[in-house]
């Protein structure tokens, strides 16, 4: 059976984050949506529908993908922005050819032969027009990013169950380091902890992934995931709930936060509740608000709108879109949205919503020039020897 993972008109739920990747490359717990889905399944392939901005970008980066090509053959559709669980995966596996599962006007899988090969996010929903309607109201899809952040830490002790538990791990620690439950303790191969770390993982797991370096006198308290290449800084306080992707340089306090990969925040500063891209780097004493004075639920800048709307969230930090930077000092408000290849600094406030290609200080901001950018992410890239592709300059025009 072919299996093919699709993103649908709802990616623009989660702009800034999803202008520059699929919305299954989301992270939240230790795996991304795909990732998780894949895992279920136990699919040896990948086949994806993204957006048409996102393809060449993909089929560059994922040679042995098929992205937006669908077969001929019976397939099962999945919505990337499911929430898979055993139920689910059963619901989706008795489905008759010809039948879809929804839930309202979602589309959260279906079974079928379809009759074109060339399809994206944009138009996939037109294939399951003449299909069909089985109505399941107990499978649900995410809607907004600040449910990542609410429920980041269920998932990295699910995940952990689910695909860390019983691997084997036999590790050793440096003289002086604590780690307070070890059978709750993943630790991959090649990572260093130095003395005097404290790892806790009393209230939840801990996964310390591959070539990790945690630096002397950092505290991990569980549920946290530290992704393959990170380090965490010396005197680094990483609180429950949070989740580190691969090459990041962490520092300071964190707290139910997500890193989508290949950021730094690596001074002082406080960052809680938010969720950041890839290439973002907040620069020393950034710190974040993520409740407000009177204790009441956070607004927060909603794409498809083009306005705040209530999140129903008591806390809520900052979503920052790749390739985006805060200077030293940098004060971010509770709820603000900051889009791609921004660059902000200056002591005010940051307001809070910045538009994508925007410099200058928290209140009062200029277009940036997008060969400026693209100069500054090319270097930026080439610091851990990787490039700023053709693919990539393509996305970002399309994007500004």
């Amino acid at each position: 059976m072919n299996f093919v993972i699709f993103d649908d008109a709802k990616r623009s739920n989660f702009f800034p984050i999803t202008l520059t990747r699929s919305t299954g490359d989301l992270r939240v717990g230790i795996l991304k949506l795909r990732q998780r889905i894949s895992s279920y399944f136990e699919l040896t392939e990948t086949n994806v529908v993204v957006s048409s901005n996102l393809e060449a970008i993909y089929k560059e980066r994922h040679k042995d993908w098929k992205v937006n090509e669908v077969t001929e053959n019976e397939t099962i559709f999945i919505n990337s922005r499911i929430k898979i669980d055993a139920d689910t995966k059963k619901a989706i596996l008795t489905l008759q050819s010809d039948e879809c599962l929804v839930n309202g006007k979602t589309i959260l899988a279906a079974k079928f032969s379809p009759k074109i090969k060339k399809i994206s996010s944009e138009d996939v929903t037109a294939l399951f027009t003449d299909l069909k309607r089985i109505k399941n109201p107990e499978i649900n899809c995410w809607e907004f990013l600040w449910e990542f952040i609410r429920e980041n830490a269920a998932y990295i002790k699910r995940d952990f169950n689910d695909v860390f538990y019983d691997k084997d791990n036999y590790f050793e620690t440096e003289m002086g380091t604590t780690v307070i439950n070890p059978y709750n303790v993943w630790i991959g191969d090649g990572t260093a902890i130095k003395p005097g770390v404290v790892i806790d993982a009393t209230e939840g797991p801990i996964v310390l992934d591959e070539n990790v370096t945690i630096m002397s006198n950092a505290v991990i308290i569980g549920p946290a995931y530290i992704g393959k290449g990170s380090t965490i800084k010396i005197c680094a306080k990483i609180y429950k709930g949070t989740s580190i992707g691969p090459m990041c340089k962490v520092g300071g306090e964190v707290e139910d936060t997500i890193f989508q990969g290949y950021s730094n925040k690596q001074h002082d500063g406080f960052l809680g509740h938010s969720y950041l891209g890839e290439w973002v780097n907040l620069g020393a004493d950034t710190n974040n608000s993520d409740l407000k004075n009177n204790y009441k639920t956070v607004s927060v800048y909603f794409y498809p709108q083009e306005k705040e709307i209530d999140s129903q969230n008591q806390f809520v930090g900052a979503f920052i879109g790749d390739h985006s930077k805060t200077g030293i000092n940098s004060t971010i408000n509770t709820g603000t949205v900051i889009g791609v290849g921004c660059n902000l600094f200056g002591l005010g406030m940051i307001a809070k919503h910045i538009s994508s290609f925007h410099f200058g200080t928290g209140s009062e901001t200029n277009k940036y020039l997008l060969d400026k950018f693209i100069e500054t992410a090319d270097i930026v890239k080439k610091r851990r020897d990787m490039l700023f592709s053709e693919s990539e300059k393509e996305l970002y025009s399309k994007i500004y």
